[in-house]
């Protein structure tokens, strides 16, 4: 863990504005930081004012982000956590409170992902999959939420386009996902009273870091499947979205041109997308192999 001056507590929640330093004096984690959409939504919240308590289960290379960051003058730290361990989440927000004072927003971005059939999945491979992807959300913000009421800050889960219809060889990752979405929603309701922001982001297809894995059927890690690079985001976009969904205060953003199409042929026409994915099966097996 970083040692960095601690900054007084702030009485309330800070201003928020729109701008280049739309989160000045307030304090942010981000989840599954070390690297990837994490890292860049760290360093965009960076830019934009946030302080920022990084994460992840590596330490070298969390280090290394973490001093990539520093040495462009942001203020950042870190903590070596697993997010499906509450003893390690409750440490991760110690961090924030010991390091700065305060804790306003929290993005669930850490999550382990698949690349494999329910048929042919260990039980043990799906359950990691799952909890990295529901527990890793929901232990961050149990631990965080006593200091999130206080500032009546913002949580926003990272989530992806399947979990909006679904996709083949991802069964744990998008049930997963799914549930995130639907908790979003029920926290609105149980929470409406607090003024905390619950939003959900729904990821479209992202380049990725080289070295980036997912698990197969058997619990190993493997490439992710092919995605046409003309589909893609860069991550640097994607993190310039989430941090506009932070400030914005939105309750769902689905990215990409594909994903809005999704949602409105699953709302409008639910038969018309098990069809094109039935036939994207046949015709595209490495899409999703």
């Amino acid at each position: 863990m970083s040692e960095l001056p601690k900054v007084a507590p702030v009485a309330g929640p800070p201003p928020r504005a729109a701008g280049a330093r739309a989160f000045a004096g307030q304090v942010a984690i981000v989840t599954g930081s070390e690297s990837g959409i994490g890292r860049e939504t760290a360093r965009t919240l960076c830019e934009a004012g946030a302080a920022v308590v990084l994460n992840g289960r590596q330490p070298e290379r969390l280090e290394h982000t973490r001093q990539a960051l520093a040495a462009a003058g942001h203020a950042v730290a870190t903590c070596v956590a697993d997010v499906t361990d509450y003893a390690d989440c409750e440490r991760l927000v110690a961090t924030a409170i010991s390091q700065f004072g305060r804790l306003d927003v929290l993005v669930t971005n850490a999550s382990i992902s698949q690349r494999a059939y329910f048929a042919d999945m260990q039980p043990e491979v799906f359950a990691r999959v799952l909890d990295s992807n529901v527990y890793g959300s929901v232990y961050p913000l149990m631990a965080a939420l006593p200091h999130l009421r206080a500032s009546r800050g913002s949580v926003t889960f990272i989530s992806s386009i399947s979990a909006l219809n679904g996709m083949p060889s991802g069964s744990a990752y998008c049930a997963g996902k799914a549930a995130i979405s639907n908790l979003a929603h029920t926290l609105r309701l149980e929470l409406a009273e607090t003024g905390l922001h619950f939003g959900v982001v729904h990821i479209g297809f992202t380049q990725n870091d080289p070295e980036k894995r997912v698990l197969d059927a058997a619990g190993q890690p493997v490439p992710i499947a092919h995605r046409p690079p003309r589909w893609q985001k860069s991550q640097t976009e994607v993190a310039a979205i989430i941090v506009r969904h932070i400030r914005q205060r939105r309750r769902r953003t689905v990215i990409s041109a594909l994903g809005r199409l999704i949602v409105l042929i699953h709302n409008t026409l639910p038969k018309l997308g098990d069809w094109i994915v039935l036939t994207t099966i046949k015709r595209m097996r490495k899409f999703y192999e």
